[in-house]
């Protein structure tokens, strides 16, 4: 069975999408979903390329209002001449990609303007998860030529902390009365945040979030030069604060590269990439062999006492070598 993209003329295809056409950049997307054979060759093509966007992450709890406040921020971008990709992940469901777009219904603003280019993108399914696929994905609207991606992110955890990993700037959003910012540090996206955006401002209760959130934030220790994270309000349904934020971001872009944090993030997130696709391979190998029933038998040899689970890893390292 043939996969989709792996018939398709890749340097055709990768010079249109370079020329921001539309289905293009779709199509290679759709190639790093279906973890085509072709990806390599696209990849080799795309990384020359690449390295020019501003990639902002924004998380937050469901509810409080991700989807509008990425709309309002792709507005806001746009006025300033910006051209914009928003990378909408669930790491939850390999089902949801076109309800995902669906439940988007306040970014259909956008959907006409050929300078935005907005796609959900399931994870689910990918070996390596979303160390894996994301990266592969934004290298494709780098490419395309897009100055800021926004990577848009489903509820709080673990997978969005992997996110942020991904973005040069990440945003947390939360909201008065949906679970205070004592919540928020539990979950562990303070830790994360460059920027953090009490949306929904108008309720009662914004106020005492911004003072918890400065207090935890006042207790981090940073160095001397280390960039202070703001925190803004904002009622991203009007369009109240939005343009501060993107104020915050493009202040946060300047101080790293002023900085060189830029770089060593980059440098991070690129050494985890490339160990991510080294796994993936891996694994793929490991399937092989267990196929051959090698994994089995020494993983009943552990079971019975006769080998130690070091020991057995060590042969199936040794098998795929």
């Amino acid at each position: 069975m043939t996969r989709r993209g792996d018939s398709f003329d890749v340097p055709a295809l990768l010079a249109q999408a370079r020329q921001g056409d539309a289905r293009s950049v779709a199509r290679l997307i759709s190639m790093v979903e279906d973890a085509s054979p072709r990806l390599r060759e696209v990849m080799a093509e795309l990384s020359p390329r690449c390295g020019r966007a501003h990639i902002v992450g924004v998380t937050g709890s469901p509810g409080v209002g991700k989807s509008t406040t990425t709309s309002a921020l792709v507005g806001v971008l746009r006025e300033r001449g910006k051209r914009v990709g928003v990378l909408a992940v669930d790491p939850s469901s390999p089902f949801s990609g076109g309800a995902l777009l669906g439940d988007r219904v306040r970014m259909q603003d956008h959907a006409l303007d050929p300078d935005v280019y907005i796609r959900s993108m399931a994870s689910r399914g990918h070996l390596g998860g979303l160390s894996w696929a994301a990266p592969q994905a934004l290298r494709v609207l780098d490419a395309a030529g897009c100055d800021v991606i926004v990577v848009e992110t489903v509820g709080v955890g673990q997978s969005e902390v992997e996110i942020a990993a991904q973005a040069d700037t990440t945003l947390v959003l939360l909201a008065p009365g949906m679970g205070d910012g004592i919540q928020a540090a539990k979950a562990g996206i303070l830790e994360i945040g460059d920027i953090y955006v009490i949306n929904k401002a108008d309720r009662d209760g914004a106020d005492q979030v911004r003072r918890e959130l400065r207090s935890m934030i006042a207790l981090a220790e940073r160095a001397e030069g280390a960039w202070r994270p703001p925190i803004l309000k904002t009622q991203a349904v009007i369009g109240t604060g939005v343009a501060e934020v993107v104020d915050a971001i493009e202040d946060h872009w300047v101080w790293l590269g002023e900085s060189g944090e830029l770089q060593r993030r980059r440098l991070h997130r690129t050494r985890d990439e490339i160990e991510a696709i080294a796994m993936t391979t891996l694994r793929q190998r490991w399937r092989g062999v267990s196929d051959h029933s090698a994994l089995g038998a020494l993983s009943r040899d552990v079971l019975a006492g006769r080998s130690d689970p070091y020991s057995a890893a060590d042969e199936l390292v040794a098998l795929v070598q």
